[in-house]
């Protein structure tokens, strides 16, 4: 059912930066207004996501139907005020196509590009490997596709987090379900409670070849997306993670000086449920200060969080609660000057849900929360995504109907 857009981000005021710190007060001290732009994506375009490039360029990407069983990985570059004409990276009627789990595009410093998607790998609903191509002429050519993992069975590789690392090199997290080849269809949701989804990591160079394979957690939560980002030292990473008391809270992981730590819990929430939630961890940083946002459920009581770190995220502040009380999830979260953050989330109303944006600085001060545009709670509505280039903030998201649209706005 096709849902109206309440005046679609028609110059709505939303509150982002402020010229100064004010302790526990809600009044807003400076505006910048919401826009709805135009998106450079088709009718039936869904599973977008947004990149800020240090080669000065803001990409988005999104999934595009070709016909009815085959698709097209897309993406379009913003320079100045306008969309460049989209680029097809590659197309295929063999294709994962998830809400959860959707494709990503990155830039390197010197221009290149490399973008992930997804495709199956056999008959069962959950077999599909990660496929990843490179460009080196801003898009127009892409290489052969090569697979991250080499294990080579029928069972879930998805959900990844890449970051350019060297102009050489890709640094490439995903969730690796090979545990579940010997029971199942391939996802856990189906396989005997021995097999388990694993966190792990590869560098990919721009030949294609793998490096530093490595199994970052032998158990975590099977279908929530990852998050990653780098630091003055090395890496975070963020994922939902799974005891064997089926406590589903947020864990951390710190790649620095060339070494991984071991695992650990950002806080516990100490959320236990017998399934995953599809609703995973975001992070931002910039220089020292780090933060994390995730949604939890512990005690029943729906709640997204945001968290600091003033140390490269070795250890984090108490969580501060982000919603408006009955929140979806589907988070996402950027830096802003002072310390200060933007968060998006999904937010139950009766009429079905509401992406909305808050700024909370890092003393806990919250600023009013600001509603983007009607959805729905279904999962036709995906995951939102926003990102900071240069001084504004740009949104992109999935409109759901007949056919669904990848809509976009900025704010200045």
């Amino acid at each position: 059912m096709k849902t109206k857009i309440i005046s679609y981000l028609s110059i709505i005021s939303i509150i982002l930066f402020s010229s100064s710190c004010h302790q526990n007060e809600d009044k807003a001290t400076d505006f910048i207004s919401v826009q709805n732009i135009d998106s450079p994506a088709g009718e039936g375009s869904s599973e977008p996501n947004l990149f800020a490039g240090k080669d000065g360029r803001l990409y988005l990407s999104w999934i595009q139907p070709v016909n009815e069983s085959r698709h097209a990985l897309r993406f379009a570059v913003r320079e100045t005020d306008s969309w460049s004409q989209p680029f097809t990276i590659t197309e295929g009627d063999n294709w994962f196509v998830n809400w959860a789990d959707f494709p990503s595009l990155v830039a390197f410093e010197d221009g290149s590009l490399t973008a992930h998607w997804l495709v199956k790998s056999g008959e069962g609903t959950y077999a599909y490997n990660i496929s990843i191509a490179h460009s080196t002429d801003g898009g127009n050519h892409w290489s052969e596709p090569i697979v991250p993992h080499r294990d080579g069975t029928q069972t879930e590789h998805g959900f990844v987090s890449m970051l350019p690392w060297t102009n050489d090199h890709l640094f490439v997290i995903w969730l690796d379900g090979r545990n579940f080849a010997q029971g199942g269809n391939g996802h856990p949701g189906h396989s005997a409670p021995t097999y388990e989804m694993t966190l792990r990591f590869a560098m990919v160079d721009k030949n294609g070849q793998l490096h530093y394979e490595r199994i970052l957690d032998n158990r975590v939560c099977d279908c929530c997306p990852t998050s990653a980002v780098r630091t003055p030292n090395g890496a975070l990473v963020v994922y939902r993670d799974r005891t064997e008391q089926e406590i589903r809270d947020i864990s951390i992981i710190r790649f620095q000086n060339g070494a991984w730590s071991e695992p650990s819990t950002l806080y516990k929430d100490e959320w236990e449920i017998k399934g995953c939630p599809v609703n995973g961890p975001a992070i931002a940083t910039e220089r020292q200060v780090v933060a994390v946002a995730w949604f939890t459920m512990a005690q029943e009581t729906p709640r997204v969080k945001v968290a600091f770190s003033n140390n490269e995220g070795m250890d984090f502040s108490e969580p501060i609660n982000v919603d408006d009380g009955n929140p979806l999830g589907r988070v996402d979260v950027i830096m802003l000057p002072e310390s200060a953050v933007l968060v998006s989330w999904m937010e139950t109303v009766d009429a079905g849900a509401e992406i909305r944006v808050r700024r909370i600085r890092k003393d806990g001060t919250r600023e009013p929360s600001i509603t983007l545009t009607k959805s729905t709670k279904g999962r036709a509505s995906g995951f939102p995504r926003m990102v900071r280039h240069g001084d504004d903030i740009y949104f992109a998201w999935t409109q759901p109907g007949k056919p669904s649209t990848v809509r976009a706005a900025v704010a200045k």
